[in-house]
């Protein structure tokens, strides 16, 4: 690809009280081999309590906005409706794009005709690999991000590696301000459904540090839970269906534990006695929180 033959590329990142990793993924930005003439990078504050405009002041290629209704998609719709351009990439404030990044992107979203979106790698990464705690272990390998699973499965790319063309956008819709969580799911199969081409792009990678503390690991279910949950009232499931769902929802897990005993990649009696317990508190937590929203009328937590 020329440098004058490169379209014009918006990167797009929501953050909420989160300046600390949304520096690091802007200096990772700063080191693009894409041209610096030919991106732009949106930072739409969500309601921070942080001062945001601290961090993206240092950084000449970076525009602020500002969202106060809270929720990620709501933020990255704000930043579409004020981007120049042509591809849209969208990453998110704890991603650690690779230098190459933009490039391997737009190359992949233009090697075919046609293509509606490219989701790209994401490495997930502890502390100290070698001796990764209890909630890192669980992240990193049941709540990872295959995105070449994501689009041959379901059909949809994650967020935090995500391709697009602005037109693309401008002809399926941008994504549902509702949810705060599977805004992402609905939109590419949006993307899917109008019959744009999906592809996995394993070279454009982005690095994703595992959460390390129980309450970020908690926050992120609750946030799962709850953008299901909202997915699935939205499709206008009848009351029947819902309680049969919920029911299945509340099923004890024996099969986890037989997959968890005999899965390889933990490493020994304790790895796995570790994993079962924040298997198990999870679950208590997922429990409680689909109760309070399906039967007792809840609204579905930012995370």
């Amino acid at each position: 690809m020329s440098q004058s033959s490169k379209p014009f590329v918006s990167v797009i990142i929501p953050v909420f009280n989160d300046n600390e990793r949304l520096k690091i993924c802007l200096n990772a930005l700063a080191k693009q081999t894409y041209s610096g003439d030919a991106h732009e990078i949106i930072v739409v504050d969500n309601g921070s309590t942080q001062d945001v405009k601290s961090v993206t002041e240092q950084f000449s290629k970076v525009l602020l906005a500002y969202e106060s209704r809270p929720g990620s998609y709501i933020a990255r719709n704000k930043a579409l409706s004020i981007a120049k351009g042509e591809v849209i990439a969208f990453t998110d404030a704890d991603c650690i794009p690779e230098p190459d990044w933009i490039e391997k992107g737009v190359a992949n979203l233009l090697s075919q005709p046609n293509v509606g979106l490219v989701a790209g790698r994401i490495d997930l990464f502890a502390r100290n690999p070698n001796k990764p705690s209890p909630v890192e272990l669980y992240e990193s390998l049941e709540m990872s991000f295959p995105q070449d699973k994501f689009i041959e499965e379901k059909q949809f790319g994650a967020t935090a590696n995500l391709f697009t063309f602005k037109q693309v956008l401008d002809d399926v819709g941008f994504f549902d301000e509702n949810l705060k969580s599977g805004g992402d799911l609905q939109w590419g199969q949006r993307v899917f459904a109008r019959g744009y081409k999906q592809l996995y792009a394993d070279d454009a990678c982005i690095k994703h540090p595992t959460r390390d503390s129980w309450e970020d690991l908690r926050k992120r279910s609750l946030r799962i839970i709850g953008g299901k949950y909202d997915l699935m009232r939205k499709t206008g499931q009848s009351n029947l269906t819902a309680i049969k769902d919920l029911i299945l929802f509340l099923k004890p897990p024996f099969r986890s534990f037989l997959r968890i005993w005999t899965d390889a990649r933990l490493q020994g009696p304790k790895q796995k006695f570790q994993f079962t317990v924040v298997m198990l508190r999870l679950r208590y937590v997922g429990i409680q929180e689909r109760l309070r929203l399906q039967l007792g009328g809840g609204i579905s937590d930012r995370g």
